[in-house]
């Protein structure tokens, strides 16, 4: 075997591992997301609080963790159950004689997820404070106030996780990465993204506009479907509005991402007294943790072509990404579509 052939067979692995990380990112495919559990904890007397625990379903079955409070924690009534779309509601009324500032809940079962739980307690005096849970670390312990600098923390985190776990988000983006390939022209197509989805994640989030959630995630399933036929039909030589205006339909479609960013946040909720640091820490994740795998892609696909691959192995490489791209653009939507029609 000659040292050329050799080379091109590495080169042939590493691009095939490219692909194969990628479509392994998106795998679970009936999931746009991992949703968070909330855990809302509100005083309503010198001692006495409402909890409410909402644990999102997972296939139709109860997130597998179990709160478990300190022992000097008391029940005044029995926790209440109600089932909602997609989520179980718990409903708890406590008593703590010294109040829950210092105390640690636990969230028994976590650890074996790859679910957060996002935190919210709000006090008699105003005072409130937020945070998310992470499975490595299953407990809270209630602190006695929280800065505005550590609400920002945790919903920059946030951001971040849901843009890397928001996987149809990172398919449309890694199929704008493969029509553009001049960096200026992919710099202005990302920017026009970020604005686009800054916009509307913004005006629906703060309730100013409205679009139901079901035909919006169908439509961006859509949207990356569009986009592998472009990718075809650059490989074909033909015209493409894509190719030849990036910017413009990255801006069109990410409007209507930005209103699937919205639907994540919107079910999480924000803090009422830190609205606008909150909203701004998020979408500054999302651009962070959008960033950072445009990067790592980029420096994947440059490491690869510095490699003498053979142009009939890049032109199938391409074309397997691009068909597999489509093929699960055309599985969520379907499934979307099915799944708010019936």
């Amino acid at each position: 075997m000659t040292i050329a052939l050799t080379r091109s067979l590495a080169a042939a692995r590493l691009l095939a591992a490219i692909v194969v990380a990628v479509l392994g990112l998106i795998a679970p495919a009936a999931a746009h997301e991992v949703r968070p559990a909330y855990l809302q904890i509100d005083q309503t007397g010198a001692d006495q609080y409402t909890m409410l625990w909402n644990t999102p379903l997972l296939s139709g079955m109860p997130l597998p963790v179990v709160l478990k409070l300190p022992d000097n924690v008391k029940h005044v009534l029995d926790p209440l159950e109600r089932p909602l779309p997609g989520s179980i509601l718990q409903k708890r009324i406590i008593s703590v004689p010294d109040g829950l500032a210092g105390l640690r809940i636990e969230f028994v079962g976590l650890q074996a997820t790859i679910t957060d739980v996002l935190v919210r307690v709000t006090w008699l005096d105003g005072r409130k404070a937020t945070a998310i849970i992470r499975p490595s670390q299953p407990w809270y312990e209630v602190p006695s106030e929280q800065s505005g600098w550590s609400v920002a923390w945790e919903y920059l985190k946030l951001g971040v996780r849901h843009i890397l776990f928001g996987f149809d988000h990172l398919l449309f983006v890694f199929a704008l990465i493969l029509i553009v390939r001049s960096g200026r022209r992919l710099l202005m197509t990302v920017t026009a993204f970020t604005v686009a989805h800054s916009i509307t994640l913004s005006l629906a989030t703060l309730g100013l506009v409205h679009v139901p959630g079901p035909p919006v995630e169908a439509t961006i399933a859509l949207s990356i479907l569009l986009l592998a036929c472009e990718i075809i039909r650059l490989q074909h030589g033909q015209a493409s509005l894509t190719a030849k205006f990036p910017w413009v339909v990255a801006f069109s479609f990410g409007l209507l991402h930005g209103f699937g960013f919205a639907g994540a946040l919107t079910e999480i909720g924000l803090p009422q007294a830190d609205i606008p640091l909150a909203l701004f820490a998020f979408n500054v994740g999302v651009e962070v943790g959008q960033l950072a795998f445009i990067a790592v892609v980029l420096v994947a696909l440059r490491a690869a072509r510095l490699l003498p691959i053979p142009a009939l192995v890049e032109r199938y490489a391409l074309s397997f990404a691009t068909y597999a791209i489509g093929i699960l653009a055309a599985y969520w939507f379907i499934e979307r579509l099915a799944g708010f029609v019936a």
